[in-house]
């Protein structure tokens, strides 16, 4: 599940304890359902939408969230995905009912392919009239948003991702023999597994443990690079429901993408008390400042990663120390009671507006 998902399941289940009736709505079936059903949050399924634009079945799309909303009749509609973004925000249109549209890293980001970026920038601008707010996750989505002219200033605000507190936090383990070196994401772009074991290969030391969770189109692909490097310490855990206490047992997180909005991962790992090496793009050096909470690399510098690698690896007393700074940033500034009470007050300003 990605972390738009888990994003919305926590907003939603956040609202609905604020006092507010909610109601979800996805496309085709999977594990967002199942989740959804496992927190009691009222949820269906939409036949109609699904991730590639294709014409025909976006058009029944669009009538089939129009039907559902003349059913639910929300106050508001809060839209994830670039998708769902599209379709949703025609059908509000046509309901006249206010859309709010959260933007978890831009389609036409930095890094995309130049045919794509440029057909999602003309989709954002055209339909950016039809959404009362756009809610950007970092302040580089926004101003990436304002630079391309897609959205005027005043109906764009950044509200950067928030997770909920783990009770009863304990810090990562002191490293025993090894350190253990974990990434969250799926095998599919952006992500860069096969750049992290480049850079692995590369250690000159071997007591590191690396764990791989997630699964994806590139998995076998990354597991056959892994054999050809002769990395026997690397671990391909596939798709987990016990991710937090992965990182509980672990020493450093690492993410390394060609783009990113704000991950939720980094997020999570900062909360779990672990030092990030990740890459310098999108939004993640709004969570991770170099040298401070982890260490911000080069997807083209593969010895720099390696060296980033290394001085955690051989300075435990340090990784802890940056560790311990990002768990502070993230009770300081990506707390979920924080998140919910921004975007709440995004709800009740488009409603007024509606209003007059």
């Amino acid at each position: 599940m990605g972390g738009a998902s888990v994003h919305m399941l926590d907003l939603a289940e956040g609202v609905r304890a604020a006092g507010h009736e909610v109601f979800i709505l996805t496309g085709g079936s999977g594990v967002l359902l199942e989740k959804a059903r496992a927190r009691n949050l009222p949820i269906a399924s939409l036949t109609w939408l699904v991730r590639e634009i294709r014409v025909v079945s976006d058009t029944f799309a669009i009538f089939e969230l129009i039907r559902w909303i003349k059913r639910v009749k929300p106050d508001v509609i809060h839209l994830h995905s670039s998708k769902a973004g599209i379709v949703g925000r025609l059908a509000a249109a046509w309901c006249r009912v206010p859309a709010v549209f959260t933007a978890h890293g831009w389609a036409f980001t930095e890094g995309v392919a130049q045919s794509r970026r440029a057909l999602y920038i003309f989709i954002e601008r055209t339909l950016a009239r039809f959404a009362a707010a756009i809610i950007a996750v970092s302040n580089y989505d926004r101003n990436l948003a304002l630079s391309l002219n897609v959205i005027k200033e005043d109906k764009i605000k950044t509200i950067p991702n928030g997770m909920p507190c783990v009770p009863d936090y304990v810090p990562p383990p002191e490293p025993s023999g090894e350190t253990r070196l974990i990434m969250v994401a799926r095998f599919e772009a952006p992500k860069r597994q096969v750049l992290v074991l480049e850079a692995l290969a590369r250690l000159p030391i071997q007591n590191w443990q690396m764990e791989f969770v997630g699964d994806g189109p590139a998995l076998e692909t990354c597991i056959h690079r892994a054999n050809e490097l002769g990395l026997h310490n690397v671990r391909f855990s596939g798709a987990c429901n016990d991710v937090a206490a992965r990182l509980a047992r672990s020493h450093v997180f690492v993410l390394l993408s060609d783009w990113e909005g704000l991950p939720l991962t980094i997020i999570e790992a900062m909360r779990a008390g672990l030092p990030v090496v990740a890459s310098k793009v999108g939004g993640i050096p709004e969570l991770v400042e170099d040298g401070v909470n982890g260490r911000l690399v080069d997807n083209n510098a593969v010895e720099d990663i390696a060296s980033a690698f290394l001085e955690l690896l051989g300075s435990p007393g340090k990784a802890r120390l940056l560790g311990d700074k990002g768990r502070q940033r993230f009770l300081a500034e990506y707390s979920f009671d924080k998140m919910r009470a921004e975007t709440l007050a995004v709800y009740d300003n488009v409603l007024l507006k509606a209003a007059t």
